[in-house]
């Protein structure tokens, strides 16, 4: 199971429409989530990125990604219109049990990280056999 949560995104959101303007700190990078197979697969827009400036890390269940976008004009350079925005992004997304942090496969490809996280072994259905009588008989637990 993922949970996602950002307190401050809604926040963020309701600012731009009010004021018309972006807030001091990036908007969180965009994701979607889904499980396929024996998988859990994250994909992250983060458009412009460096690959060398993301970074992932996972702390008792809670997956941190932070990545950082530079302005690509030259020290020096006189801006004429700057909308893209620069700076630092984050996102913190709160892993179930159910998931195997211990092997997280993450990639990079065309402005999308994607990340692959395994369902955990004990997640995962299994049959139990019963013993009793003359047969034996499985039953899926």
């Amino acid at each position: 199971m993922l949970m996602r949560t950002d307190p401050f995104r809604e926040f963020d959101r309701l600012a731009q429409q009010v004021f018309g303007t972006s807030t001091a700190r990036p908007s969180a990078m965009p994701m979607d989530a889904y499980r396929s197979g024996d998988d859990f697969v994250v994909h992250f827009d983060l458009p412009g990125i460096d690959p060398e400036t993301i970074e992932l890390d996972v702390e008792r269940n809670v997956l941190n990604v932070r990545a950082e976008r530079r302005s690509p004009a030259p020290e020096g350079a006189e801006t004429v219109v700057a909308e893209r925005p620069t700076g630092t992004f984050t996102r913190q997304l709160f892993l179930g049990d159910t998931l195997d942090t211990e092997r997280i496969d993450a990639s990079y490809d065309a402005g999308v990280l994607t990340l692959r996280i395994p369902v955990a072994e004990q997640a995962k259905p299994r049959r139990i056999q019963i013993t009793g009588g003359g047969d034996r008989k499985q039953i899926r637990g």
